[in-house]
């Protein structure tokens, strides 16, 4: 009982260890950088940015507004995701040939061609047709795009459950969608989380290519402020420090989901 504990305590203390390394190195590379160039770091100025006191009062900045943003549309982007994915899963384990084909086409489609692309192909050409503005042309692209490979995530989570089950589920007279919603899906949740948070992650920084078509969200924050300042290491820097607070706080909460349901099984 000891040991299990003492290797789970040795292998967190190297994989913290690991990160202050490569973040480390990741720091003096970025520092020496900077004075080969010449650079005048002003770091004093970005707390303005973020949030200041005004009048006894706090006055959010730009790069604040942005993070607010960036968490808004992904958020939006990944409940969307999440039921566009398990929409393609279910047509790609469907009977119906004509809707694996429709499913399969869609997701080679997405997976196979850039990201900016279909932005671009979604901007110009889908958005006028239907009408939507930007923030929703970003929400429709990123969706699209993430859900692609939600599907995959889906799909592998349902094939995972053994195959017992549908038995099980068929021998007490369920349908297939009854199966699906009391037997399997309840037990694909625990398959597919792990990916399915890493697919959050990645849609979270995915959404910094939203600037492109000038959507208001941190990153395009961060290039207007380099535009007037010229403060390009340090906004840049920070905005990579916001979204890493994102990222790892996905993955804290989806190990502690995990824990949930682990404890639950």
């Amino acid at each position: 009982m000891v040991l299990p504990v003492y290797r789970r305590y040795r292998d967190s203390v190297l994989a913290i260890l690991q990160f202050a390394l490569l973040a480390g190195g990741l720091v003096w590379l970025t520092v020496a950088g900077a004075d080969r160039m010449g650079y005048n770091w002003q770091w004093y100025r970005v707390p303005d940015y973020i949030v200041r006191v005004h009048e006894g009062g706090l006055l959010w900045g730009p790069l604040a507004y942005g993070f607010v943003e960036t968490l808004k549309l992904s958020a939006i982007a990944f409940v969307l995701t999440v039921a566009l994915g398990m929409m393609v899963a279910f047509l790609r384990l469907a009977r119906s040939i004509t809707g694996r084909a429709v499913a399969t086409v869609y997701i080679e489609l997405i997976r196979n061609t850039p990201l900016l692309v279909q932005l671009y192909v979604v901007y110009f050409v889908v958005a006028p047709i239907v009408g939507l503005d930007r923030y929703w042309t970003a929400i429709l692209c990123l969706t699209l795009f993430e859900a692609a490979f939600a599907a995959e995530i889906f799909r592998g989570g349902i094939i995972g459950v053994a195959r017992g089950q549908w038995e099980a589920a068929a021998s007490l007279g369920l349908t297939r969608l009854q199966a699906y919603r009391d037997i399997i899906l309840p037990q694909a949740v625990r398959l597919v989380l792990p990916p399915l948070t890493g697919l959050a992650v990645s849609l979270v920084k995915h959404s910094s290519i939203v600037s492109v078509i000038a959507v208001f969200e941190l990153t395009t924050e961060g290039r207007n402020i380099i535009s007037d300042t010229y403060m390009a290491f340090e906004i840049w820097l920070t905005v990579a420090a916001m979204y890493l607070a994102i990222t790892v706080s996905l993955s804290l909460v989806a190990a502690w989901l995990e824990q949930r349901l682990a404890v639950a099984s």
